[in-house]
């Protein structure tokens, strides 16, 4: 099986794929602005940018999850998560409240994919 990595840092690699699967690192928002549907947002743009990269796209999601700072921001996030969905193809799907790496982050999505 063939593994191949993309934007590796010290720590881990951004995405990693394989003949079959790619698996999303917990990705965040590069400019953390204080709004949930903002950063959902550019999440799922990036969730998107490494999806192509890795020769599959959204339609092809098998699991997402996501981390929110405050479930408070369950309802804006599903704004923008509903938005953005392949409605044909739902993926599994958890969404719990849980204390974010940096308090600027507001939602950490997580993603697993089929090629």
């Amino acid at each position: 099986m063939a593994i191949k990595r993309h934007d590796t840092g010290p720590r881990m690699s951004q995405a990693v794929e394989t003949d079959t699967t790619v698996h999303l690192a917990g990705l965040v928002a590069s400019e953390p602005v204080a709004d949930p549907k903002a950063q959902a947002e550019q999440i799922l743009a990036k969730v998107d940018n490494y999806l192509a990269r890795c020769g599959s796209d959204k339609s092809k999601i098998l699991s997402a999850q996501i981390w929110l700072a405050n479930m408070a921001y369950f309802s804006a996030v599903n704004e923008v998560w509903d938005a953005w969905v392949d409605p044909a193809n739902p993926p599994a799907r958890a969404c719990v409240e849980s204390k974010l790496a940096s308090p600027q982050y507001m939602v950490e999505i997580m993603i697993t994919a089929a090629k």
